[in-house]
């Protein structure tokens, strides 16, 4: 983080932007990928889409802001599906309130389920009644404040400072905040209070006693590297749009990222069943990673 945030403030000095990058504040987003894909237009005048996440105006991706949070939830309904189970009438916990968990709950609630939590830094916020993602959205987004501000507006939640939305019970958890968040305290609350399903928005927000005892009581976990693919997905569908200097609609990339998803929960509970670790997703998804790259490279050549 501290290389990233002194690589941001570098970047904005060499562009005379008059921009802070505060500690915490890495600055990844639209933005920063405009002045860095500015950049590399200037220096070598090509065109291409070398960087993505851009603007709209420039080459952007409608959905791509969308597409972490609504991969994660289409993979989940599909791994329940499997298993005769529908996320409709669900009750979900989220933690973190950025990029991902904003659109994860969004497309959690617009699928059926009624999420509960989310959180950032100091702490979370319950709502009994569902969280109203568009007081979400003004706070965070808007007013770039903090999650405790939701109960100011909703006398039905709950504000905890310092807690883990992981004590909340649930059917479905979904860690969307940061990477070692979801510990093993955190796992085992979650399986005293019947959680059926975890999977991973953050990159490796589950410790690795977390994961093992997700296993050892049966709830069906889908790592990171799998179940937050939609971001990368989309980053994929924007620079085929921008190889054919097409603009998809916002239905149209959502429909190819709801079919990726698809696809990626497959290809890991197949591998998973196919070589002798059915349910264990964690071993599908690498076991399917493996073998896409090494058919790859046996069918150019390289043995």
């Amino acid at each position: 983080m501290a290389f990233c945030q002194s690589f941001m403030t570098e970047l904005y000095k060499y562009i005379g932007a008059d921009v802070d990058v505060p500690a915490g504040d890495i600055g990844t987003g639209a933005r920063e990928i405009g002045f860095m894909y500015g950049q590399y237009k200037r220096i070598t005048n090509l065109y291409e889409g070398v960087l993505t996440g851009k603007g709209l105006t420039y080459g952007g991706s409608l959905a791509r802001k969308e597409a972490t949070g609504y991969g994660l939830v289409y993979l989940t309904q599909e791994l329940l599906k499997r298993k005769g189970i529908d996320l409709a009438g669900k009750t979900v916990v989220v933690s973190g309130a950025g990029n991902v968990a904003i659109y994860a709950v969004q497309k959690a609630q617009q699928l059926g389920a009624k999420v509960v939590t989310m959180s950032d830094s100091n702490g979370y916020v319950y709502d009994p009644d569902g969280i109203d993602l568009a007081c979400v959205k003004q706070i965070k987004e808007v007013q770039r404040g903090r999650i405790r501000e939701y109960v100011d507006t909703h006398p039905n939640a709950v504000y905890k400072e310092g807690g883990m939305v992981w004590e909340t019970k649930c059917d479905i958890a979904l860690p969307c905040a940061t990477q070692n968040e979801l510990r093993i305290e955190g796992a085992n609350a979650l399986i005293a209070n019947g959680v059926i399903a975890v999977c991973e928005g953050a990159n490796m927000p589950s410790t690795p006693d977390a994961v093992a005892a997700f296993q050892a009581a049966g709830v069906l976990f889908a790592p990171g590297k799998a179940a937050n693919a939609g971001g990368v997905a989309t980053s994929a569908l924007e620079m085929s749009q921008n190889s054919q200097r097409l603009s998809w609609t916002f239905d149209e990339v959502d429909a190819k990222l709801h079919g990726i998803m698809i696809n990626i929960c497959a290809n890991m509970a197949d591998a998973a069943e196919k070589y002798g670790y059915k349910d264990n997703y964690v071993v599908g998804a690498n076991i399917a990673g493996f073998v896409k790259v090494a058919d790859a490279m046996l069918a150019q050549g390289v043995y």
